[in-house]
């Protein structure tokens, strides 16, 4: 692991994600095989591997807590804030701590367990979503995708902030079409989740191939139905999945927000309702 101290001028920074996003680090060492943020490398002139680089980000400049009133604040958009150097610089906890006196909305996104040793912090936050990304439910295909936490450890976090009384999202992302058993999941964790998050497996740049090779290797019985997918273009398959996931949630009065096609929903912000919040889905699926 490359690690090198960086000073940048603010940490807050525009973004489609909510209004500001808030990013620690730039890279991340839990190296998803799947990672959208791989993208990074580009403009940071690394060589290495996505995973193999974490670049730390220092700043004097306190967060201006006028410029983010009323405003969404999404921490974590292409790293995760609780990767693990965090627990030597404990930049996020820094963050946090200013964010206290704020009247922004917050959502954090992490695969990491460490977000607990901040829960004295995240229950002093007066607008508060933390979602953790869960997949799976085999700790063998999790340790085939990422170095983050166990799936064991992540469930036990969400538990554990729920009984403190933090909003928690279980976002399955990315859902793997024949892999991701999603009513497994949902069923074993309904009863501490606030909402749950949907969204598709998207495959593009250098990733895609690894991930194709992956599920040629380990899963073969699925590879033409993801050549389908992700090489043919043909996805009928894949939004009748994503009309079966709408479908159990809804006669199961299940909180859940469908972001099943980011790129797609970004554009539209078209409008669903559904059980709970408005829910902003894919317009060709409904």
């Amino acid at each position: 692991m490359i690690t090198k101290e960086i000073q940048v001028k603010d940490y807050l920074s525009k973004s489609k994600i909510g209004t500001y996003a808030i990013n620690p680090y730039i890279g991340c060492p839990h190296a998803c095989k799947y990672c959208y943020a791989c993208f990074m490398r580009r403009f940071t002139l690394h060589s290495e591997k996505w995973g193999d680089f974490v670049d730390v980000k220092l700043c004097q400049t306190p967060i201006n807590l006028e410029k983010i009133k009323g405003k969404e604040v999404f921490i974590s958009s292409v790293t995760d804030c609780y990767n693990s150097l965090e627990e030597r610089y404990k930049i996020t906890r820094n963050i946090l701590s200013q964010l206290v006196e704020s009247d922004c909305y917050i959502q954090i996104s992490t695969k990491s367990k460490l977000i607990l040793r901040d829960l004295d912090i995240l229950k002093k936050l007066k607008h508060l979503e933390v979602a953790m990304s869960v997949n799976t439910l085999d700790e063998n295909f999790k340790n085939d995708m990422d170095k983050a936490s166990s799936i064991a450890d992540r469930l036990k976090t969400l538990k554990t902030l729920h009984e403190n009384g933090i909003f928690t999202v279980l976002f399955m992302s990315p859902i793997f079409i024949g892999i991701t058993d999603y009513k497994k999941i949902i069923e074993e964790t309904k009863d501490y989740i606030d909402e749950f998050w949907f969204e598709d497996l998207n495959l593009r740049g250098g990733y895609k191939k690894v991930i194709l090779a992956y599920i040629k290797e380990k899963y073969p019985d699925l590879y033409p139905l993801y050549e389908d997918i992700y090489i043919k273009n043909k996805k009928e398959s894949l939004y009748a999945n994503d009309k079966e996931i709408v479908k159990f949630c809804q006669e199961n009065n299940i909180n859940f927000k469908a972001y099943f096609h980011h790129e797609e929903v970004m554009k539209s912000k078209e409008k669903v309702q559904g059980h709970g919040k408005n829910k902003f889905v894919q317009t060709s699926l409904f």
